[in-house]
């Protein structure tokens, strides 16, 4: 292991990089920074992903495995934990660097696997099962027929910005971080532009809000600094509750310091001495980064008492959220953090001019502070230079549900649903078909195949009931009920509804009655109340315009879009599970009905023994029976059965 001068090694990294605008070194600090960076080493480098999905998939035991084999039989071998580079579907990852030979990584490396590919690599005698691809370096020697990362189906398309440095540099090391660029864009802003200037600059770069319907952050931003007040505040809101959506977690597990700067430039540039990162409970190890990264950033001078000798004060605290869902919106955020409830309030008066203990207040996400440091250090005509008309930049989206490979991925706005979909997450697995894609979690909608090929934009999503903010996408196949799909997303805004106004709390109660009713078989119905379930679509649909239009806060405007959106492109699932008392998909279980098939029945009794309801009858050695009346479609018979003799229609 390569011991280190961290004394020397700040004075180095703040002195000699941070302080240089051009960017162009002497020969002696460029092999220094070489070094740093890890593209001349002279000892084996040994990288592991340990973000969430990582640790998840058994990276923990993996690591382990790795320290085993270096103690045994490289112990100069440097072990490095990074986050996830967005293929999550592939963990636990590794990446190995030879001195003189790129970066190469593997994929689903097991405790188990570990000895084998290491000794693959350390004798030059490379077993491709489990390659992923290799870094491209232009000092470095390639390996031989093996791809590069970066033209593999699911990186081709991207466009890394806010996640260059995500699963390739160590998100515990400020070193790192300062190597590769990081803080030149703080140090550059506290000493050359005033805050006006720096609001100016990203409104120049047409940056929108990332976590929300994309409300322009440069206006925003001037609007906190032109109020007069004796102090404002900055929130970062790291909230993440949406099902399906793990944006801001991994850009925390990947490089926290640069969410660290994007704060530390925003609270310059609004007047703010003190900032605040509102952050779910549930995220230990982002939490951990983030403590460990802010003092870190103190120890440096980057955070404190006159940074920079500028006369810059900035502190950052974190609050820990218990996951509400509606406090991803921006009044119910500030309620919480003053220790009140977390309910939506009425604007305005908006939070940048009075928020926080009613001062001044801008809260942005994670994903929009995180661009920052990229502006101010390129320039906004730069940042306008990637995505489309009053669209710039990137967006970070979640890939998750039926899809072949699942994580994030980071490309422009204005890329097509399809590069997504089909390029970056390959489709539907198991050689099903694609049924639709769910976008934007419990609140999104519903986009059936035939429009894949739409523009993401912020536009082209509120057309459809949506927000490109929200991110998540879930790939859905032909075993998924919309109905059920709805209802449990129904269940989960209902949960979520803070209560205060009635259209939200009422009417999603309402709505999941309904869907709960169409759902499941009656035992004993009335005429009357089979009217009434006959008129449930026509009542959800009324349900849910009146919702929209009513409701107080973001999060009961859109609660009905996944009704909505199911019913315009998948009425007759609706229909069906209405009139004909059947679910196609099989996922409604109160509507299933099972059959034994006499022919594969040999009356082995076990389907008969687990029944719960005592709805099976038969002899032992001969075939058996299913009582519809007395069957509850629990499904146990069905998953009991070893010779396939249980279906359910």
């Amino acid at each position: 292991m390569v011991v280190v001068n961290t004394t020397e090694q700040k004075e180095f990294l703040t002195e000699k990089v941070l302080k240089n605008y051009s960017s162009v070194f002497d020969k002696a600090t460029s092999d220094r920074l070489s070094l740093i960076k890890r593209e001349r080493i002279d000892h084996p480098v040994i990288y592991v992903g340990m973000g969430t999905c990582g640790i998840t998939a058994g990276s923990a035991k993996t690591y382990d495995a790795i320290q085993r084999y270096c103690k045994n039989h490289n112990p100069e071998a440097e072990i490095i934990r990074v986050g996830c580079i967005g293929m999550c579907s592939a963990e636990p990852l590794m990446d190995v660097q030879l001195p003189g030979k790129t970066r190469i990584s593997f994929h689903h490396v097991t405790e188990d696997l570990v000895e084998d590919i290491l000794n693959s690599v350390f004798h030059r005698s490379l077993s491709t099962d489990h390659v992923l691809g290799q870094f491209k370096s232009q000092s470095q020697e390639v390996w031989p027929n093996i791809p590069f990362i970066d033209q593999l189906p699911f990186f081709a398309k991207q466009h890394r910005i806010v996640t260059r440095n995500a699963g390739i540099i160590s998100p515990n090391s400020i070193d790192d971080y300062l190597a590769s660029g990081g803080y030149k864009s703080l140090y550059k802003t506290v000493l050359n532009y005033t805050a006006d200037k720096v609001c100016d600059i990203i409104t120049q770069s047409e940056l929108r809000g990332r976590g929300g319907g994309g409300y322009p952050t440069g206006k925003k931003w001037m609007m906190a600094l032109g109020t007069g007040s004796d102090q404002k505040y900055l929130i970062c809101n790291a909230d993440e509750s949406d099902p399906g959506a793990f944006m801001n977690r991994s850009i925390i597990e990947g490089d926290p310091h640069r969410v660290i700067e994007g704060i530390a430039i925003a609270s310059y540039a609004i007047g703010a001495n003190n900032a605040y990162i509102y952050l779910r409970a549930d995220y230990e190890q982002p939490h951990t980064l983030l403590l460990k990264a802010i003092d870190d950033a103190r120890e440096y001078g980057f955070l404190g008492e006159n940074i920079f000798g500028s006369g810059f004060n900035l502190k950052i605290h974190i609050r820990l959220g218990a996951g509400a869902f509606v406090c991803g919106e921006e009044t119910a955020l500030i309620a919480s953090l003053e220790g009140k409830q977390g309910i939506p309030q009425s604007k305005p008066p908006y939070p940048a001019e009075k928020g926080l203990f009613g001062h001044p207040t801008v809260v942005n996400n994670i994903e929009t502070l995180a661009n920052v440091p990229s502006i101010l250090e390129n320039g906004p005509s730069w940042f306008k230079s990637t995505g489309i008309r009053d669209n710039r930049g990137t967006k970070i989206f979640c890939i998750s549900g039926k899809a072949v490979t699942t994580g994030f991925a980071e490309v422009p706005i204005g890329s097509k649903l399809s590069d997504l979909v089909t390029g970056i997450g390959g489709g539907v697995r198991d050689g099903k078909k694609l049924k639709a894609v769910q976008f934007g979690g419990p609140s999104g909608v519903c986009i059936p195949t035939q429009n894949l090929d739409m523009e993401i934009s912020y536009e082209s999503m509120q057309e459809i009931g949506s927000s490109l903010g929200l991110g998540g996408l879930i790939l859905l196949d032909e075993e998924t009920c919309m109905v059920s799909l709805s209802k449990y997303f129904m269940q989960f805004l209902q949960h979520e509804s803070c209560g205060k106004c009635i259209p939200c709390r009422e009417g999603t109660r309402r709505m999941l009655q309904i869907l709960d009713e169409i759902s499941r078989r009656p035992r004993e119905e009335s005429s009357h109340e089979t009217l009434e379930r006959f008129k449930g679509v026509v009542e959800l649909e009324r349900l849910a315009s009146v919702i929209k239009d009513t409701s107080l806060c973001g999060l009961g405007q859109n609660a009905p879009n996944p009704v909505i959106s199911s019913l315009k492109w998948f009425r007759e699932e609706y229909e069906e599970h209405i009139f004909d008392r059947k679910c196609q998909a099989g996922v409604c279980r109160d509507l299933r009905t099972f059959y034994i098939n006499a022919d594969l029945c040999n009356g082995c009794n076990l389907c008969q023994r687990k029944c719960p309801e005592n709805a099976i009858i038969g002899t032992v050695k001969y075939p058996h029976f299913i009582i519809e009346s007395k069957c509850t479609g629990c499904g146990i018979c069905f998953d009991v059965c070893k010779f396939n003799a249980i279906y359910f229609k």
